[in-house]
This record gives structure tokens, C-alpha cells and sequence, in this order.
């Protein structure tokens, strides 16, 4: 079996009892866990237009992936989940700013999500390798 390492957002509680991790280290890829527009300092829903709720969620892949030591150029997928599917091109132009160069591969799928937050995605990233 690979060795797994757990990969924490640095702003979650470590008091947090959540069933899984933020991301996780395996084989020289990082998995990050669906992410949505939550301040993870208060664990509250940060609620507003699409566009914020998207910023809101990429800024905590962004705070995950830097923790694993990659940027958005290390992203290769992204599941996005939008709980309005009308809301895509809204959500679209927000994911591009933050995806330049080859973008990730990506699915979007509409579905009903955790209260009521209108995004929530999750990532796949290679690990740059040390020198």
C-alpha cells in the first residue's frame, strides 16, 4: 500500500471533526477534497452571488494546494459542482482568472449541495518533484 500524507488547510481547526482530510499526498499526486465557500477560521458558509462563492472556494484550494507546495499550474482535474446550472458562465469566467496555461481537465455537474451553497470543487495535482 502507498504511504498517504495528510495535507491540512492551514486555517481549519484542528479541533474540526471532519471524516476526511483537506488533501492527501499519495504517489506524488495531491487529491484535494470538495471545497466550497466556507471560512474555514469559523467554519461558517460565506453566502453571496456565484462569483464570490467561487473565489471564496478557489482561494481554499489555492491555501491546500500551497500547503502540498503546488500552485494552479499543478492542477490537472477538477470536479465542479454547481447547485444552479444556469449559474456555468457566471462560474466559468471566475474559474478561468484563476487557471492560466494549460487549463485542468474538468467535469461540472449540477447538483443539490450542503446548505444550500451555490459551488463546491475538488482538484487533482501533481506534486512538482524536489530537486
Amino acid at each position: 500500500m502507498a504511504d498517504k500524507i495528510e495535507v491540512k488547510h492551514p486555517d481549519r481547526p484542528d479541533t474540526s471533526n471532519a471524516p476526511y482530510s483537506s488533501g492527501v499526498i499519495c504517489d506524488g499526486w495531491l487529491y484535494v477534497s470538495g471545497q466550497g465557500p466556507v471560512d474555514l477560521k469559523t467554519m461558517e458558509v460565506k453566502r453571496g452571488t456565484i462569483e464570490e462563492e467561487t473565489r471564496t472556494t478557489l482561494e481554499n484550494i489555492r491555501l491546500i494546494l500551497e500547503a502540498a507546495g503546488c500552485t494552479f499550474d499543478d492542477v490537472v482535474k477538477c470536479t465542479c459542482y454547481l447547485n444552479d446550472i444556469k449559474d456555468f458562465d457566471a462560474f466559468t469566467e471566475v474559474y478561468k482568472e484563476h487557471f492560466k496555461g494549460v487549463r485542468p481537465a474538468r467535469s461540472t455537474v449540477q447538483a443539490p449541495m450542503w446548505a444550500g451553497i451555490k459551488v463546491e470543487i475538488d482538484a487533482i495535482a501533481r506534486v512538482p518533484q524536489k530537486k
